[in-house]
């Protein structure tokens, strides 16, 4: 967690909205951060009204796919419920895949990675914890998108198998190497919020 400086001292926090839809999440978190939505990010045009409507003036980044997020303003939690189509138990359950529309939340990842708010508060189904998952692979590597080791480490678990009081699953987070890795195990290493 970053330290406040002068900056931050005395102002509520800034709240950044991805996949803002009509703005049903960001109540919530204003109320909880005591924070300010200060821009959000929503390309369906009938939704984007209906937020602009509730929070006026605050600028529509639009389609997150062609923000580029160094000239974005930085804020200190992102919020956003990317789609959950292809990770949904009634879904296709196609995953976190380049190309589906859950894939997307590589680009919240992405968002994460640059701006290093100090809160996330992510919202999906239950389906994410154990919907396949296929990370981007760097260009020139060779790997099918897998883990190539396990998720867990001799040093991190107990004796019971327990990691930092997370109880293992191989399944879900793709422990074994011949597993593909689950969407929640792809989302946390992703961000680097593990």
């Amino acid at each position: 967690m970053r330290e406040p400086n002068d900056e931050t001292q005395g102002r509520r926090p800034r709240i950044g909205s991805l996949f803002s839809g009509y703005g049903g999440l960001d109540p919530a978190v204003e109320e909880v951060f005591d924070g300010e939505t200060v821009w959000f990010s929503e390309f369906s045009p009938a939704p984007a009204r209906v937020f602009a409507h509730h929070w006026p003036g605050v600028p529509n980044l639009g389609d997150i796919t062609t923000i580029d997020w160094r000239e974005v303003e930085p804020v200190d939690v992102i919020c956003g419920g990317f789609p959950c189509q292809d990770v949904s138990t009634v879904g296709k359950r196609a995953g976190l895949r380049p190309g589906t529309r859950s894939g997307l939340w590589a680009r919240m990842a992405e968002a994460i990675d640059v701006l290093q708010p100090e809160w996330v508060v992510a919202e999906n189904v239950r389906g994410l914890l154990s919907a396949a998952a296929t990370r981007p692979t760097p260009e020139g590597d060779k790997t099918d998108g897998r883990n190539p080791t396990p998720a867990t480490s001799e040093t991190t678990a107990t004796p019971d198998g327990t990691v930092r009081g997370v109880e293992s699953d191989p399944w879900g987070l793709g422990d074994q190497p011949a597993r593909p890795l689950r969407a929640l195990g792809a989302g946390m290493s992703t961000s680097g919020l593990c």
